[in-house]
């Protein structure tokens, strides 16, 4: 089955081989990248979900640490990618984190972000739970604001699909456990918003978030040169 998602990351990836992964979680889109024959590097602050990567993707390397400090050189990669991961970043830190994926990227380089927009059905669904409507629209001020060269804006959708109730819940725990707490307080309210904005199936439901690709292209060597 297609994934939207991968589908718009390789669509911008094309012709890099050497990739950065910054936020990489447990390494899903690691996973992905190196299957299809790219190097790939991975960051992220948590080191639990740096051990899962590890054990997920061996052909891979990942590091702990902090997306507005990045360990590497400069011109190491050929892309950086942020999947979902921008809006994680401290809002104070959300500039040097792009500024930091532009440094290490070469000359005709990309920094790829897709990010889930504050709006559609799922997102609807998790407001309760986990409002995210500033730190979403903090991410996008600060691509705004980011001096490489704007190259791609998609928007797409992302279908989710669910088995039940169960299944949804532990997904939401998969992503962030401490919101078991808010999860419990708004189990009925959260099932309300379900039958109300999820496409019923037979097997389950699904629920659809707007997705926003950004992509920006450092200039290539020749235009990075001062003028004579």
């Amino acid at each position: 089955m297609s994934n939207p998602v991968l589908d718009a990351i390789l669509s911008e990836l094309n012709g890099a081989r050497c990739v950065l992964d910054i936020g990489c979680g447990g390494g899903g889109l690691a996973r992905a990248l190196t299957t299809r024959g790219f190097n790939v590097e991975g960051i992220d602050p948590q080191s639990e979900a740096i051990d899962r990567a590890c054990e997920l993707v061996p052909d891979a390397t990942f590091h702990v640490g902090s997306a507005a400090a990045l360990p590497h050189r400069v011109n190491s990669f050929d892309a950086a990618v942020f999947l979902n991961s921008l809006h994680h970043v401290p809002v104070p830190d959300m500039d040097a984190a792009l500024s930091e994926a532009g440094r290490v990227i070469r000359p005709g380089g990309l920094v790829v972000v897709v990010e889930p927009m504050a709006q559609g059905p799922l997102f609807e669904v998790l407001r309760p739970i986990d409002d995210e409507t500033e730190v979403r629209a903090a991410a996008q001020a600060a691509m705004d604001r980011f001096t490489l060269t704007a190259a791609t804006n998609l928007r797409f959708d992302r279908v989710s699909h669910y088995a039940d109730m169960e299944a949804f819940t532990a997904s939401l725990l998969a992503g962030d456990p401490t919101r078991a707490a808010a999860i419990e307080a708004n189990f009925e309210t959260l099932k309300t918003s379900i039958a109300r904005l999820g496409e019923q199936q037979d097997t389950g439901f699904t629920l659809v978030q707007p997705m926003l690709l950004r992509s920006f292209k450092r200039r290539p060597l020749l235009d990075d040169s001062p003028s004579a």
